[in-house]
């Protein structure tokens, strides 16, 4: 393995957290935009759904193949993997809550978007914090990006 890959494994979950912000953001503006004519590019549900299942999939990856490579490399973080595992819980809470919003007014669904965002964002600020170094020192170089990251990797 390259000393290139084993830092582009703490760069590649900075970039997927880089585009999740940014498809809330979309899902954020199509909600906002209430008033816009009905169409496939601007329909809030798509940009929701599609945020929510990027999110969805990019927790499940981590949970299923990233962290069992950390905690096995490293069993002194499996208290903050735990951490991580309960963040994706609540966080797929949200979404289940999100979706539910379908047909509520727009300042009910940016409610549900808020409580995301706010979990969201402390999650992947504490994650990068723990495991940003730990994941620049990872080995394992056949593993794809997505398996370990989700769609948006």
């Amino acid at each position: 393995m390259t000393p290139e890959r084993a830092r582009a494994w703490g760069a590649e979950m900075r970039e997927v957290h880089r585009r999740l912000r940014d498809a809330l953001d979309l899902a954020r503006e199509a909600i906002e935009d209430e008033h816009a004519p009905p169409s496939a590019a601007t329909d809030p549900l798509l940009y929701c759904w599609g945020f929510c299942a990027a999110l969805s999939g990019h927790h499940r990856a981590e949970d299923v193949a990233l962290f069992p490579r950390i905690t096995d490399a490293h069993p002194e973080l499996a208290p903050v993997v735990a951490q991580l595992v309960q963040d994706h819980s609540m966080i797929e809470h949200l979404i289940r809550g999100l979706q539910k919003a379908a047909d509520v007014p727009t300042d009910e669904k940016l409610r549900h978007l808020d409580g995301i965002e706010a979990v969201m964002l402390t999650h992947f600020r504490y994650e990068e914090r723990r495991l940003l170094d730990v994941l620049d020192g990872l080995t394992d170089d056949d593993v794809p990006s997505q398996e370990l990251y989700g769609p948006l990797a």
